[in-house]
């Protein structure tokens, strides 16, 4: 296993401190990613993204989509058959999984649809007026200079 020492990111910069913390644990993970089920992950718009799950097998009522710290959890739990079938061959999965993706800061679902063997999760990038950037005036030292003068020069008790 390997390990990247942050510390440099650390003196260089200001507020980036989750993203070393993603990394580690990023780093530290089993490299060994579950493939099931397969998804595909696709931007739909400049703020807009959607989560394709491939849930074939699955109702919609057996599927849970949930957000907690920070996370999107995907999940599946098949209710068990009442009848006894054989099959010869049983290419089509329907075994339980749990599937995780981080979500960035700022990033809030939308909506979950379940059609055609595919679970669709929709979220959207909202970033806060407050974190936005925004323009800052620059005033003249100059005349605040003058103004302050001005003001100590004249005599206590005269009007402006």
């Amino acid at each position: 296993m390997r390990h990247y020492d942050f510390a440099p990111l650390y003196r260089a910069t200001v507020g980036f401190d989750r993203v070393a913390d993603l990394m580690d644990r990023v780093m530290a993970s089993d490299m060994a990613q579950p493939t099931y089920p397969p998804y595909n992950i696709e931007k739909t718009s400049d703020q807009g993204y959607r989560i394709s799950v491939a849930v074939a097998g699955f109702a919609a009522d057996e599927l849970s989509v949930e957000v907690k710290d920070g996370a999107l959890v995907i999940a599946a739990r098949k209710a068990p058959e009442d009848t006894e079938r054989s099959f010869l061959h049983r290419g089509i999965a329907t075994r339980a999984f749990e599937r995780r993706f981080a979500l960035a800061d700022h990033v809030r679902v939308t909506g979950a649809t379940h059609a055609d063997g595919m679970l669709h999760v929709d979220l959207v990038r909202e970033v806060p007026e407050s974190l936005k950037p925004r323009r800052i005036e620059i005033a003249s030292g100059g005349a605040q200079r003058i103004e302050a003068r001005a003001e100590a020069e004249q005599p206590e008790g005269a009007a402006v």
